[in-house]
Order: structure tokens, then C-alpha cells, then sequence
């Protein structure tokens, strides 16, 4: 059998190339409908596009920072799914 491993996935994972193509298809299925297009949007809404005052703290920055990373992934993974879709 014939496995590809690619060395990096979009989040850092070493995993076979197919399992990370359906991990990517899962995710572009899933915020696709219009449920999980609000639901990406109410995320974005609460990470991405929040803004902290010069007296946020770094325990808070820290947080937010990780948000954010977790709902750019998922856009990633939504954008990727189309691309593989194609």
C-alpha cells in the first residue's frame, strides 16, 4: 500500500495526505451551510476581529491569540477543502 505522509499539515500534524484532505473536506462541508457560516462568523466576531486596549493583559492576549489561531485554522481548512474539492 502506498501511503503519502506529508510533513506538514495545515496544522503542523504529520499525517498521510488523503486523511488530511478529507480532514479539510469535512470542515469546507460542514461551514458551508448556513448554519455554520453564522456560526464561523459569530467566531470571527469574538477572535479575529475583536481589538484589546494597550491594558490588555498577557494572560488575555495569550487567549485571544489562541483564538484566533484556532478560528484562522478553520478558514484554512474550509479554503483548503474547496481547493481539494475541485
Amino acid at each position: 500500500m502506498n501511503k503519502q505522509i506529508k510533513l506538514s499539515s495545515l496544522d503542523g500534524y504529520p499525517r498521510e495526505q488523503l486523511t488530511d484532505e478529507q480532514i479539510s473536506l469535512n470542515f469546507a462541508s460542514l461551514f458551508s451551510t448556513p448554519n455554520g457560516t453564522e456560526v464561523l462568523k459569530y467566531l470571527r466576531s469574538i477572535t479575529i476581529e475583536a481589538v484589546h486596549g494597550s491594558a490588555v493583559t498577557d494572560e488575555v492576549l495569550r487567549h485571544a491569540e489562541g483564538s484566533r489561531y484556532i478560528v484562522g485554522l478553520i478558514e484554512r481548512r474550509i479554503q483548503h477543502g474547496h481547493k481539494v474539492n475541485k
